[in-house]
């Protein structure tokens, strides 16, 4: 199993050491997501920094941003770094795109399927010279002339994975992209129960082998050196637990689980703004399910109870002053935890 951590996107002067460390640590990838910053900054200044640790946004939102703008962000990110970035995608839900991003929501599992062609489309084109057309329901692409083409990477293209949760996206993920991106708020019977079989059914549909598709996040961490900074931890994931089970569109993950009743009943105290409350409504046995939880020396054995066949990278939150050595060595005993992912099969396009 591969192992994340997200850089501290809040300050772009702590990114680079921190992904130098991360690196010293043997740790696999370094991730941003896209909540209060953007997510590309960050990245590049973590991989100017690092000569091996792998580059990723979990995720950014791509209704707000032409594909056009992605791509040229994607590829100097891949050039600069030496292929070493990937593209993790995500629509965000209906109320953000429309009220926060003013944009349309519209078809959102279509457009993603499209979203993904056209950046393999724009990259192509860069890559080879040849003439770019893309030409779909939602997004079109014919013009590019060679004073606004970055030119080749002389690199596979980078990698493009899709954040999901519902069945649609999820066989979107698995049709078109490259690997799919759990959200933190899943469970394991949710997963073997409704993640892995459409995602089986999709990967056939598309010819791919499961070994070069990854499934990345699926649960939360909560982890530290006592049971004092772990009972810390763990709080903190019973706040977004009941914050992202008030979220109708996450049900889903409810449902596997009889807790509906619950979600509905913390969807009403977030409308009346009872958040504060909210979390004395998750139980340690809920908590459980959407959480791996221990010390040091328990957490990869956790990890593995929890995630272990269904997930091929997990992040793991680590204090930040946490130990040097501690860190390597849960580490070392997460990625010795069996996963499928092999590593992935993109595309190489010929120069014309």
């Amino acid at each position: 199993m591969r192992v994340g951590i997200n850089l501290p996107v809040e300050d772009w002067c702590r990114c680079a050491p921190a992904a130098v460390a991360a690196e010293a640590a043997g740790i696999d990838l370094v991730q941003t997501n896209e909540n209060r910053h953007e997510p590309f900054t960050p990245l590049a200044l973590a991989g100017l920094a690092t000569t091996r640790i792998e580059l990723v946004t979990n995720v950014a939102i791509a209704f707000p941003r032409s594909p056009m703008i992605v791509a040229n962000m994607g590829w100097e990110l891949a050039r600069h770094t030496g292929g070493r970035f990937t593209l993790g995608l995500g629509t965000q839900v209906r109320a953000h795109n429309e009220r926060r991003f003013s944009v349309p929501w519209v078809a959102p599992a279509a457009r993603m399927a499209e979203y993904v062609q056209a950046l393999r489309a724009i990259w192509r084109c860069w890559e080879t010279g040849g003439p770019l057309e893309y030409l779909g329901e939602h997004y079109r692409f014919t013009l590019m002339n060679e004073g606004f083409s970055p030119g080749p990477n002389g690199l596979p293209l980078p990698p493009v994975t899709l954040a999901a949760v519902g069945p649609l996206m999820l066989r979107t993920a698995a049709r078109h992209y490259d690997g799919v991106r759990l959200h933190s708020f899943a469970t394991r019977a949710y997963m073997e129960q409704q993640v892995e079989p459409v995602l089986a059914r999709g990967l056939a549909e598309a010819g791919l082998p499961r070994e070069h598709f990854e499934v990345s996040n699926g649960g939360f961490v909560a982890t530290g050196p006592d049971a004092a900074a772990v009972r810390e931890a763990a709080e903190t994931i019973r706040r977004r637990v009941a914050w992202y089970a008030s979220t109708p569109a996450y049900r889903v993950v409810l449902e596997p689980h009889g807790l509906v009743d619950l979600g509905r009943r913390l969807s009403e105290m977030a409308r009346r703004q009872a958040f504060d409350a909210m979390a004395a409504l998750i139980p340690d046995e809920v908590l459980h399910l959407f959480a791996a939880i221990g010390t040091y020396d328990e957490i990869a054995e956790r990890i593995a109870t929890r995630f272990g066949g269904l997930v091929d990278t997990i992040g793991i939150p680590f204090p930040a002053d946490a130990d040097p050595g501690a860190v390597r060595a849960v580490v070392r005993e997460v990625q010795a935890i069996p996963a499928r992912f092999q590593g992935f099969r993109t595309e190489r396009p010929a120069a014309a």
